[in-house]
């Protein structure tokens, strides 16, 4: 069957359901009214799933929440949910907001039947629509943040520093470096307690202490310190290293000393995108700073 075909059957199936629905609202339907609604309910969801097949995202998403809103007449809390999320994944495809809508409603849902860790793992969802879809990085943050509490509440603490670190990732880059630093410390502080995370603990003290270093100087020295004391294992890290010669560097305004520790350093330690920035905004500063001396 062709898309036209699919979607041929899914609009009669859709008809059928608000059919059901009328029947179900008259003197005698209502005598038998649950089954009849329960009916309707099946075809939405039928007549969604056709939708999909034919790549019909919107009509798939409104199928999908006509189905949620019958449940919730039935009291089927749980089947409701999960017709959002259905609802949601097909409204990702073409309306983003839409997607994000139906998402809350089931997280509503969940967090009201104590379901904590399912309503963090939508709320993740949330994020990356803001992230990728409407590129909202602050509310992208909030969802991130949401997400975390019910992990930590959950005692899920991995799941909740993953979601930490997404946060962290975004405030650096919106210069909120307090916020980042806090993240960095804990999650690392965490890490190096933990035989399996431990090789991390060294990442996160150097996002923080890099973090330390676009606001002072100074600050970016003692917080090197502090790690090394806490975490002996990080003095000897190509990470603490490289800070070493950066805080050098900038100290006797060497701009040349500067870009050639970043440059070796990257010859066997790939940059990414985050650390590309924050080193080239720490960077800058010694530039600005030299001009001011001329």
């Amino acid at each position: 069957m062709d898309n036209s075909g699919k979607e041929k059957e899914a609009a009669a199936l859709m008809a059928e359901a608000e059919k059901k629905l009328k029947s179900s609202q008259s003197f005698f339907g209502s005598l038998f009214g649950s089954s009849k609604l329960e009916e309707a309910c099946d075809m939405y969801v039928r007549a969604a799933n056709m939708y999909k097949m034919a790549k019909n995202w919107c009509a798939a998403g409104n199928a999908f929440s006509k189905a949620a809103h019958l449940h919730l007449q039935m009291q089927s809390k749980h089947d409701a949910a999960t017709n959002l999320i259905d609802a949601g994944n097909a409204f990702k495809k073409a309306d983003p907001q839409e997607a994000i809508n139906c998402l809350n409603r089931a997280i509503e849902i969940y967090t009201d039947m104590g379901r904590f860790t399912i309503a963090a793992k939508h709320h993740i969802s949330i994020a990356e629509i803001y992230e990728t879809e409407l590129v909202d990085i602050e509310k992208a943050i909030a969802h991130y943040e949401q997400a975390a509490d019910y992990y930590k509440g959950e005692e899920s603490t991995s799941s909740a520093n993953k979601c930490l670190l997404k946060v962290a990732t975004y405030a650096a880059q919106l210069e909120q470096y307090q916020k980042a630093i806090e993240i960095y410390e804990q999650v690392g502080t965490h890490a190096m307690d933990s035989t399996l995370l431990k090789y991390s603990a060294k990442d996160h003290f150097f996002k923080a202490a890099l973090c330390h270093f676009c606001v002072d100087m100074l600050n970016a020295k003692l917080a090197v310190q502090k790690y090394e004391e806490m975490f002996p294992a990080f003095s000897d890290s190509r990470e603490c290293k490289l800070l070493k010669k950066l805080l050098d560097a900038y100290e006797e305004q060497n701009v040349d000393a500067y870009t050639d520790a970043v440059k070796e350093f990257d010859t066997i330690s790939r940059l990414d995108q985050w650390l590309t920035t924050m080193l080239l905004r720490i960077k800058k500063t010694i530039q600005d700073d030299e001009s001011d001396l001329r």
